[in-house]
């Protein structure tokens, strides 16, 4: 009996740890800041680790970790969209609502 509700343990947090690993894939058109980081035009895998957003060039695989603020929505985004203020030729990041959940990260 403690085996097997050791071994639900396990599972339980290994599918947590499965499911804050998942990616998604951000655009940013021109230069954006997100927080502290100034982000260059392109393409980027996004990964939240805990009140962290971790950006990820998909050409160069550099990696930018950013603090973020973490809100949870009554109902899941369909789809991940990102909010920009602009000002000139460098973008403010507002929030990511992430798609497929009910996760907002806010900058």
């Amino acid at each position: 009996m403690k085996k097997s509700l050791f071994l639900t343990g396990i599972l339980a947090l290994a599918s947590i740890s499965i499911a804050y690993s998942k990616t998604y894939d951000v655009v940013f058109e021109h230069t954006t800041q997100a927080g502290t980081v100034q982000l260059k035009a392109g393409s980027y895998e996004l990964k939240l680790d805990g009140d962290k957003a971790i950006f990820t060039d998909v050409n160069s695989y550099k990696q930018y970790t950013v603090p973020v603020k973490v809100e949870s929505a009554a109902r899941k985004f369909s789809a991940t969209k990102v909010e920009e203020s602009g000002s000139g030729n460098i973008d403010t990041l507002k929030y990511i609502q992430l798609g497929g959940s009910t996760t907002q990260i806010d900058f």
